[in-house]
């Protein structure tokens, strides 16, 4: 294993897909390069454009799972928490991708100071529609039914419904698809904590913020549809950064 510095990444919203072959191979670099030299590398959901369960075995997914495996074999631990695009990603495909499976909101220790952890749709309140239907989704009924159908018909009806949902995104009201402040507050003020981190929105900012009667921070994570995006974290410094796509 490598010496690892004190150093730790986040990532989420990747939106891996086989078609989109430059975030692959940004994403592939990443791990190979960057990811490397960190202690840890958390992944805060829709590291897959959609996920129709854990049984799809294709060379694509394999593909990701392998160098996520390597990665954690060289002593960098890798965190995920399931997005709304990738939420059927189960304990199966975490373990072989060398990755530790979160629940939907953490608390973690980063260096010292106490950080809330989470994909971010649930921060999204005013999206009455999404919710219902994640309330709905993350039943073990509805999870089940799912499961049972043939890949075929998974697959079928994860296109339609990343269809509608496009369809749907374009009609809503910018305010609807952004985070409800108020549940930011309420969320931190709950683990009784200053920093927040999520994706989802992909409108990376760095937000000062209150929470607790003091000052407060709501980092959120960009996207890779134009380029690799993440959050760099050290003992002293918190970085958004970005890496083009090669050619």
């Amino acid at each position: 294993m490598t010496s690892k510095q004190p150093l730790t990444y986040f990532i989420a919203d990747l939106h891996l897909v086989e078609s989109r072959t430059d975030i692959t191979d940004c994403f592939l670099a990443f791990l190979q390069t960057e990811a490397t030299k960190a202690q840890t590398l958390y992944i805060l959901g829709d590291l897959f454009e959609y996920w129709i369960g854990d049984d799809n075995d294709t060379a694509f997914n394999r593909k990701i799972a392998t160098a996520l495996k390597t990665l954690s074999d060289t002593g960098t631990a890798i965190y995920f928490i399931q997005g709304n695009r990738d939420f059927a990603i189960g304990k199966d495909y975490c373990k072989q991708a060398g990755m530790t499976l979160l629940d939907d909101v953490e608390l973690i220790d980063l260096y010292g100071q106490q950080a809330v952890i989470l994909h971010g749709d649930t921060l999204c309140t005013r999206d009455v529609e999404y919710q219902k239907f994640r309330k709905k989704s993350r039943t073990w009924w509805w999870q089940g039914i799912m499961r049972a159908l043939p890949l075929f018909v998974r697959r079928n009806m994860a296109e339609n419904y990343r269809k509608k949902s496009a369809a749907a995104t374009a009609m809503k009201a910018q305010e609807i698809m952004d985070v409800t402040p108020s549940e930011v507050i309420e969320t931190l003020e709950a683990y009784h904590c200053q920093l927040m981190i999520h994706g989802h929105t992909h409108r990376p900012y760095r937000h000062k913020i209150e929470a607790n009667g003091q000052p407060a921070e709501r980092i959120v994570l960009g996207d890779w549809y134009d380029q690799g995006a993440w959050l760099k974290v050290t003992p002293d410094s918190m970085e958004l950064l970005n890496q083009p796509f090669k050619g």
